[in-house]
């Protein structure tokens, strides 16, 4: 039986990005025998414009339906004006909670090509290698209650609620944890728990979860000494798992490590494996139809895909070699691109071109 896999090009770059992306996979499916099955639908401002909808409730269907997800970026200037409800990015926070996408693997590694493209020194990120586990569907950007509203002086107040439950916790975890087992066996775990109780529960229960796994190092660490330390020596990180907000922010981060946000791919996975599949970084409106975007994170976005939720190990390791042989040959989008023999500028179309041709030989 084929493969769905439901592709949500989004807004901003994403259709481009995603673009390249599903040529990797047309290639996959001529010349390599990959049985899938492509549908698609909208999401964010392009489903707003559309249907009056974030998420409209067909591209719910269809997801629901799908093996696999591939999601290019949501958002934009043009939809903040809408109210909050409504914009582009409920609509990503509803398919990852309907979904129950709860575990968000999100890759940092410095290609050997690209040491020279960070922003830290190359024997600082040399050899960088970090999994970075964020729960994706709990904490601050799902509690209740939340919004704005009118004390009675007249002053608005806005507020959000920060909540975990400890099943939530515990699931997270037990995803870091075997992570860990199949790299070098560290687990950090990332709390604010001097000042935060949600996550003193948070530090508990990995405590307890650490008692299952006892060849697994647990160390903990807040979270604005993570962020330093993860400036200052990133290499001591093996897996790293935290909540929901301090992921979203401590993997842009890493990503400026290995030389550009638009090098990481990242998975959505529920307790079965099904995921959603996207690059880290946002839909980047300003660069937009301009053939700029740099596609390599969308397309290892596809091989993380092909690895975790449609068991496709071989393929997943053709377009990873691929994307190395592309950087190795000196092709670079302007986000990576630096003066040197035999470097290569190109844009979103050629980078995608030069990765079907890597996969063909």
């Amino acid at each position: 039986m084929s493969n769905k896999v439901l592709v949500l090009p989004g807004d901003g770059i994403g259709p481009e990005i995603v673009a390249e992306a599903v040529k990797v996979l047309d290639v996959l499916a001529t010349e390599f025998d990959l049985d899938i099955n492509l549908d698609n639908g909208l999401i964010g401002g392009a489903a707003i414009d559309a249907t009056g909808n974030p998420l409209p409730d067909e591209t719910l269907k269809n997801a629901r339906y799908a093996d696999a997800i591939l999601l290019g970026a949501v958002g934009g200037p043009k939809w903040e004006s809408l109210d909050i409800a409504i914009r582009p990015e409920k609509g990503l926070l509803k398919i990852r909670s309907e979904l129950d996408l709860f575990a968000n693997l999100r890759p940092a590694l410095t290609a050997p090509q690209l040491v020279e493209a960070s922003a830290l020194r190359s024997e600082v990120v040399s050899g960088l290698d970090i999994m970075i586990v964020r729960e994706l569907t709990g904490g601050i950007y799902f509690g209740q209650p939340r919004g704005i509203r009118e004390l009675e002086n007249g002053e608005k107040q806005g507020f959000n609620t920060l909540i975990y439950s400890e099943s939530e916790i515990r699931r997270i975890g037990h995803v870091a944890f075997e992570a860990a087992m199949k790299r070098d066996r560290r687990v950090c775990s990332i709390d604010k728990a001097n000042v935060l109780e949600a996550t003193e529960l948070w530090r508990d229960v990995m405590d307890e979860v650490a008692k299952d796994y006892p060849d697994v190092e647990l160390s903990h660490m807040y979270v604005d000494n993570a962020a330093m330390q993860l400036v200052r020596t990133p290499k001591q990180f093996d897996v790293m798992v935290t909540t929901n907000m301090f992921g979203d922010i401590l993997s842009d981060l890493a990503s400026m490590l290995t030389g550009s946000i638009g090098m990481l791919p990242s998975a959505s996975l529920d307790k079965e494996g099904k995921g959603m599949y996207e690059p880290i970084h946002g839909s980047a409106p300003d660069i937009a139809g301009q053939n700029i975007a740099n596609p390599l994170a969308t397309i290892l976005s596809v091989a993380m895909m092909l690895r975790y939720s449609l068991g496709e190990e071989k393929q997943a390791e053709r377009v990873e070699q691929a994307v190395d042989a592309v950087l190795t040959a000196g092709y670079r989008t302007p986000d990576i691109y630096s003066e040197g023999e035999g470097m290569r500028k190109v844009g979103t179309i050629e980078m995608g071109d030069a990765v079907v041709a890597a996969l063909k030989g």
